[in-house]
């Protein structure tokens, strides 16, 4: 038998199969994994077919066609103030994940010490470890997941090449404000760290809060990339399709991965995007339809025995179950799902350290019927 040594010994199964698995196999209501089961808009799918007929099937451009760069700089600068170049700074990809995938494969070399901060969505650490770096934890604290600014600081190094935020978070569900994003400025200053912010869920902000993107801020963005998706934005995940921004020479190293990893995305699905992001109330009335959804959710279980503090951000609503039961959060969202019939993920998946705040995530992007009859079982418990 061949040998070899893998790159990545301790990554098994993730939490989010383990899970969906046991839903199917359990005929569960599966509220575990972050995708609708709803359909997206019709007109998608129109515009999608329509690029196909006309004959949009082969390669697009490496970096995206402009007609969708052009939209995507676009809406960007009239949501954030920033002017992103759609020739030189905006490339389309296939998906945000493949997006921060080769972010990190293209800048981080053996010992590069990579900040992220924690419970932090399980991309992260796999790939700056395959490429050789060292994943820095910074665990954000308590049930408000609030962060250190001063531990921040000091975890900063001579070998620090990389920072990884992500707004609104998941799967706390919480969103930087803006003095968060004043001190990661200040942290940041005089230094020549890079900055990944992984922003798709830009527009699922609620309660009036605005997206504190890092494109806001000039000193964050002049070292920046930030990640997008089309999938998480327009109900169709299993799409693949997203963006990421940044400065030019920034994003002229990205594109020399870029093309050799997946060359371009989906042609006709982009031609689609170029046009549907041409009519802004696509997006910007995301934050009242699943603040609704949110809203449903909890009104739905506010007679159980779990405690919730509203999500700030994300199609993710976490659950405090400690007025039930001292279990874990693996084995607890494991009972749920076998004997309860309802999935959900443990939060403590998402921390290196596997610390253990008695909390489940849920996923509210579901149909108003879903929502009500999830609701009903954990009102039972």
């Amino acid at each position: 038998m061949l040998k070899h040594t893998s790159k990545l010994p301790n990554i098994g199964t993730t939490i989010f199969t383990v899970m969906s698995r046991l839903a199917h196999q359990h005929r569960a209501i599966n509220l575990s994994q972050g995708f609708p089961n709803f359909t997206s808009d019709p007109r998608l799918a129109e515009l999608v077919t329509k690029a196909i007929q006309e004959g949009y099937n082969q390669y697009a451009p490496m970096q995206g066609i402009y007609s969708l760069r052009e939209v995507i700089s676009e809406k960007i600068e009239n949501l954030y103030g920033k002017k992103y170049h759609p020739e030189t700074e905006v490339t389309v990809t296939a998906g945000a994940t493949q997006a921060i995938y080769t972010i990190i494969s293209t800048f981080i070399r053996p010992g590069d010490e990579v900040v992220i901060f924690e419970p932090a969505y399980d991309c992260y650490e796999p790939a700056i470890m395959v490429n050789g770096g060292v994943p820095v934890h910074i665990q954000m604290r308590g049930k408000g997941f609030v962060v250190d600014w001063e531990e921040v600081s000091a975890k900063i190094t001579p070998r620090t090449k990389m920072m990884v935020v992500n707004t609104p978070h998941n799967p706390s569900g919480r969103i930087f404000s803006r003095e968060d994003m004043t001190r990661l400025e200040a942290v940041l200053e005089g230094t020549d760290i890079m900055l990944l912010s992984d922003e798709v869920y830009e527009h699922i902000v609620f309660d009036g809060e605005p997206h504190q993107s890092v494109s806001r801020f000039p000193d964050l963005s002049e070292r920046a990339f930030v990640c997008a998706s089309f999938g998480k934005t327009f109900h169709n995940t299993g799409w693949k399709m997203g963006y990421c921004v940044a400065p030019k020479p920034l994003m002229q190293e990205f594109q020399k991965t870029h093309q050799f990893n997946v060359f371009c995305a989906n042609h006709p699905m982009q031609r689609a995007f170029a046009e549907y992001l041409r009519t802004p109330s696509h997006y910007l009335e995301l934050p009242n339809f699943f603040q609704q959804k949110r809203d449903l959710f909890l009104e739905c279980i506010k007679d159980s025995k779990f405690k919730a503090a509203p999500s700030k951000g994300t199609y993710f609503q976490l659950l405090d179950y400690s007025g039930i039961t001292n279990e874990s959060d693996v084995a607890f969202a494991k009972e749920l799902c076998v004997s309860h019939k309802i999935a959900s993920i443990p939060v403590s998946v998402f921390n290196s350290d596997n610390e253990d705040n008695k909390l489940l995530r849920f996923c509210f992007a579901k149909k108003d019927e879903t929502l009500e009859e999830a609701a009903e079982i954990l009102k039972g418990l």
